[in-house]
């Protein structure tokens, strides 16, 4: 036990840490907007007051911003979580020519950054008509590499091949095959890949920031960078939206928090 201590130490200090965001926002949320930066700094509110989010809903669009933001990022895991999990699958149990050199590109892709393929993306989609921005946000997350690389990477180890023609031999389809078989047994990787990704889409900002200019269609992190960046520096609202905007995020993951310890973990023991 002795020797476990400085390793408990350590993680307690990391909990924290991570934390401390969290709880100070969540702090800050319910104190008038002077004593948010008060020192020294009180972890308790004194007074507690609802008046933050009170002016967040009744003077701003914050729940449009809220319902944009989350409908986007649904689409778009359901979406790539099935395109993933089919190109996967295609990788993976299909030999077809020039599959290496297509799963080489794809791989490759991964060390682009998005900042270098963002205004080509806008370009294309302008020209072709599709800048629809209920479309054109979900666009980058339809078929992500790592999602596919992972999904990969799991039908691999974990689905063999016998299953799959014995499927055959009873005159299964293909996808019939994909839909009853396959998909079942990736659960686990599925569900941690519906939770990076739905990250990846509601927490975007750089995307929507070139592709919205309406302020109607603003996704969460856009609305209240507005808050953020106007005159008069609204850090109580922005801290109130803030707390609001990880209730989606939680609620995913305790959804999901089987599948996602599941995948993690059968990925780190056969990896």
């Amino acid at each position: 036990m002795r020797t476990r201590l400085p390793l408990y130490g350590v993680l307690v200090l990391l909990l924290l840490a991570f934390l401390a965001p969290l709880l100070w926002a969540l702090s800050g949320s319910f104190k008038p907007r002077g004593d948010i930066f008060a020192y020294p700094p009180r972890l308790i509110p004194d007074p507690f007051t609802l008046d933050n989010y009170q002016r967040l809903f009744s003077g701003q669009p914050f729940w449009r911003w809220f319902l944009m933001s989350t409908v986007v990022a649904l689409a778009a895991t359901a979406v790539s979580v099935f395109v993933c999990a089919l190109a996967g699958y295609g990788f993976a149990k299909f030999r077809f020519a020039g599959r290496k050199l297509l799963f080489g590109v794809m791989f490759s892709s991964l060390s682009i950054p998005f900042a270098v393929i963002l205004v080509p993306l806008f370009v294309m989609l302008v020209k072709t008509g599709l800048g629809s921005p209920w479309f054109a946000l979900i666009v980058p997350w339809v078929a992500p590499a790592f999602g596919i690389f992972m999904m990969q990477q799991y039908i691999v180890q974990s689905i063999p091949d016998s299953v799959l023609e014995a499927a055959r031999i009873d005159g299964a389809g293909e996808f019939g095959i994909f839909r009853t078989i396959v998909l079942p047994l990736l659960r686990p990787a599925l569900g941690a890949l519906a939770v990076w990704q739905f990250l990846q889409s509601y927490n975007s900002f750089l995307w929507p920031l070139v592709l919205v200019s309406d302020s109607s269609q603003y996704t969460l992190p856009l609305g209240l960078q507005t808050l953020f960046v106007s005159e008069q520096r609204q850090y109580d609202l922005v801290l109130a939206g803030a707390v609001i905007a990880v209730v989606p995020a939680v609620a995913l993951f305790v959804l999901l928090r089987k599948q996602l310890l599941e995948g993690l973990s059968t990925g780190a023991v056969k990896g």
